[in-house]
């Protein structure tokens, strides 16, 4: 499959954006009062957004990756032109 250098940049950008909106996430997310009980475990509000954070990084490093390989792979491509 083949993907524009357009689409690879995109991914790529998406992958590093994500990042960045996910680890400001996770930071308020520690510092937030409704994600510890007052006897100091997580709550369920806790551990479901700690939950949607890891599977955004995953997603994120993929989409990223992808992104990466194409913008390679463009790069490579017009090298041997």
């Amino acid at each position: 499959m083949r993907i524009s250098r357009g689409t690879a940049m995109a991914l790529f950008a998406f992958g590093i954006w994500s990042w960045i909106i996910w680890i400001t996430f996770a930071k308020n997310l520690w510092a937030s009062n409704q994600s510890w009980a007052a006897d100091g475990s997580p709550t369920g509000y806790f551990i479901v957004h700690a939950v949607l954070t890891v599977v955004s990084f995953v997603l994120g490093t993929a989409i990223g990756v992808l992104g990466w390989r194409g913008i390679r792979a463009t790069s490579k491509e017009r090298a041997n032109t």
